[in-house]
């Protein structure tokens, strides 16, 4: 997909940015230095930080698919969940998800306002996903979204080093709605 307003030249750089950090992320984390990510683009620093001028972009654009999927996925579901299951599932997602990238998961916050599409979906829908919850009674009333990403980075470090994080992501995640279910 070409972003409006790019040259081809331009758009063919910020592919090969998105593909080198993408390599490198994970390999080594996105803690990894963004001359590495420009070096192996065989860019320039300065072209990389004028399509990416923090890292928490270079981040939110490489998670974009993931996100836009993991929201997606939650809407799809929602017939066959109540409230508090799909919540649940969703929570799951997102940190398995945010657990892709060793130290991803400590921008989550600032990531996530980043405003590309798949931080948009994901914010979108866990507000939609508590506001249900709420509705029906099961999450308590004073969590916030922002209670919610909180633990999901919390998760996410716990697990980031995990072979097999799935169980561990569900029992973490189990352990938080039995802290904010209404009883």
């Amino acid at each position: 997909m070409i972003k409006a307003g790019l040259r081809a030249d331009a758009e063919r750089n910020r592919q090969r940015i998105l593909a080198a950090a993408e390599e490198l992320f994970l390999e080594r984390g996105a803690g990894v230095s963004l001359e590495e990510v420009a070096k192996r683009a065989k860019v320039g620093i300065g072209t990389l930080y004028r399509r990416f001028p923090t890292r928490e972009a270079l981040l939110a654009a490489t998670s974009n698919e993931r996100f836009l999927s993991v929201a997606e996925s939650s809407r799809g579901r929602d017939a066959d969940h109540d409230p508090g299951n799909a919540l649940r599932k969703y929570l799951e997602e997102l940190a398995l998800n945010t657990s892709i990238y060793q130290n991803l998961a400590a921008s989550l916050g600032t990531v996530i306002e980043c405003g590309t599409p798949g931080c948009n979906a994901i914010t979108e829908e866990g507000h939609r996903l508590l506001r249900r919850a709420k509705e029906a009674g099961v999450i308590r009333g004073d969590t916030s979204f922002d209670d919610i990403i909180c633990v999901v980075i919390a998760i996410s470090i716990a697990v980031e080093k995990d072979r097999s994080p799935e169980s561990r992501i569900a029992h973490l995640v189990d352990l938080l709605l039995n802290g904010i279910s209404v009883r």
